[in-house]
């Protein structure tokens, strides 16, 4: 049942004027200055936080069609009310980023926080907010996430997640693990994997970072209304998403 409902949200979504929503975002793969778009006011409504970065545009890649068609989603599935602003976006030393308890950072291949953005994320981690890492692959991408990774959380140990890992039944009871990456990459065999990092890296403690590599959920949000992916790795994709999203708001 759970399962056909995800798919008549998906057809709602395509109810979304996707040509206004991406005048407004600007969040092309076509490289270049993205700026950072105007602040929202804080409303106590849920609302997820793209986290910006500067000098590659990656931060706002599947923004904001992502987070308004999940909004969408969200109160047909959950007791969950979203901000009616949608998502907002953030740097990641900006006091305000305390209000939110879920973060979301895109293209980690390409992030190099400076010493102020590397202090406010470890404090909003610190503090019990929870980031959702997405869209990157290949080794050298994995590199550099790491480094950056280490540098906000030194002590951290990064654990492969199996199907187990309470994170994958949340609300969906998420059968396999196996979830192509969007596109020719997953036509080619590219699959994702999944990880994680532990409160005090103690497994008997909530996830404090969940990390998908070799995998994009956010750009099969994206495309969500457009066909352009298959009909179950896309609604795969917004399973993992709300799954992660009650996990993060509940631990």
């Amino acid at each position: 049942m759970r399962h056909r409902w995800l798919v008549v949200a998906l057809i709602v979504a395509a109810m979304v004027p996707l040509s206004a929503q991406r005048r407004r975002g600007g969040g092309f793969r076509m490289g270049g200055f993205v700026p950072i778009p105007a602040a929202v006011p804080y409303d106590a409504k849920f609302s997820i936080v793209r986290l910006w970065y500067a000098n590659y545009p990656g931060w706002s890649y599947d923004y904001p069609d992502m987070e308004q068609h999940l909004n969408l989603i969200l109160p047909e599935l959950t007791a969950i009310t979203p901000s009616p602003h949608g998502g907002t976006v953030l740097k990641m030393d900006d006091p305000e980023l305390m209000k939110f308890p879920l973060a979301y950072l895109s293209e980690p291949g390409y992030w190099y926080p400076s010493e102020t953005e590397v202090a406010g994320l470890r404090t909003y981690i610190d503090k019990g907010g929870f980031l959702i890492v997405d869209d990157f692959h290949f080794q050298d991408e994995w590199n550099v996430f790491e480094v950056a990774m280490m540098r906000v959380l030194p002590k951290a140990r990064i654990v492969r997640l199996d199907i187990s890992h309470p994170i994958f039944n949340t609300f969906f009871a998420i059968k396999t693990l196996d979830v192509p990456y969007p596109g020719r990459m997953g036509q080619q065999g590219l699959m994702g994997e999944f990880y994680g990092i532990y409160e005090n890296n103690d497994p008997t403690k909530r996830l404090s970072v969940v990390i998908n590599y070799n995998m994009d959920i956010g750009d099969y949000m994206e495309h969500s209304a457009e066909g352009v992916y298959a009909v179950d790795p896309t609604n795969e994709a917004y399973k993992f998403g709300i799954n992660y999203l009650l996990y993060g708001m509940t631990r």
